[in-house]
């Protein structure tokens, strides 16, 4: 397995051309999956260097569990596996995004949808806030593939 560079500091992190990916105290680095044709967001997970390492390795997504506490491979259990088209860092190298495509049933939440954001934020009329649903119908049911509830 191939290190990583170390986090620089000023210039050399934010306009240089090394890869130094910073992870977080806990060795964890923020993962956006965003649909590579569309753009639109799939999911937001976690990173160890692993991970990463076998993200870039492989082609296909790989996110560290903090639950679980390991390394999981997208689709393993679902068949819904991210294949990676590019990997792309924000300035300081703190966060990355994936443009990915969804195989499978093209789903990439654990509950069946498209993407894990698909509720959104509402002002109920009552001083308060509700979430909506998107239009789109699940692609597969949750308990069928995972034998939960």
């Amino acid at each position: 397995m191939t290190a990583f560079l170390p986090p620089a500091k000023g210039a050399e992190q934010e306009e240089g051309e090394a890869f130094r990916p910073k992870f977080d105290s806990a060795g964890l680095i923020t993962a956006v999956a965003c649909e590579a044709q569309s753009g639109e967001v799939l999911m937001l997970a976690h990173m160890n260097a692993e991970a990463l390492q076998k993200t870039l390795e492989t082609g296909k997504a790989h996110y560290y569990s903090r639950s679980r506490q390991s390394i999981w491979l997208k689709g393993e259990t679902s068949g819904n596996v991210q294949m990676v088209e590019s990997v792309a860092t924000d300035c300081d190298q703190d966060a990355i995004v994936l443009k990915v495509r969804q195989q499978g049933a093209a789903a990439a939440c654990h509950t069946g949808r498209v993407s894990c954001f698909y509720r959104t934020v509402k002002q109920d009329g009552k001083g308060g806030y509700a979430l909506t649903f998107d239009s789109r119908e699940k692609r597969f049911d949750s308990g069928e593939v995972y034998g939960k509830e």
